[in-house]
């Protein structure tokens, strides 16, 4: 959704206006992991983001633009959930839901001339990524197996292995 923001005259995406403030906290405060969504929309309304538009701005980090989260309807991959209401911004390698295929960045020409530089920015910070956010080792057992039984149904197949016992 794009929003006419009456402090600065521009019109920008709401979901690269979340990008643009998360992108603001790492750069200020790089020792820190990721954010709060209340830090995250105070950084956007610092940056005169939220005229009319806080729901707008909330609903998109908190669920459009989060990779780690089932697109509903947004696809974005713009940040990812670190922990529960912790968001950074996503690096590639990070893990996302089937169906996240949006874009990881803003376009440079549809984001403020000032905004631009975090482009560059992102692309030097995303390298020296440490272990992408790990996957829960039960999750990844998700589907393994299935060509052991996939042409008997699986009460059929327990029956099967369990002839004999006694």
């Amino acid at each position: 959704m794009t929003i006419y923001v009456e402090k600065t005259g521009e019109k920008f995406l709401a979901a690269d206006r979340v990008w643009v403030a998360t992108a603001l906290l790492h750069k200020e405060n790089p020792r820190r992991k990721a954010f709060t969504l209340k830090e995250i929309q105070e950084r956007a309304s610092k940056e005169g983001f939220l005229e009319g538009a806080a729901n707008t701005f909330y609903v998109h980090a908190n669920q459009h633009c989060v990779a780690n989260r089932a697109p509903n309807p947004g696809k974005h991959r713009m940040l990812v959930e670190v922990e529960h209401g912790q968001r950074r911004l996503y690096r590639p390698g990070d893990p996302s839901k089937p169906g996240r295929t949006g874009k990881v960045t803003p376009e440079a020409n549809a984001i403020p001339a000032r905004y631009r530089p975090l482009l560059d920015w992102y692309g030097e910070w995303s390298k020296d990524s440490p272990t992408p956010t790990r996957i829960d080792p039960l999750l990844r057992l998700i589907g393994s197996g299935r060509e052991i039984w996939k042409d008997e149904h699986a009460d059929e197949y327990i029956s099967r292995l369990r002839e004999g016992w006694e």
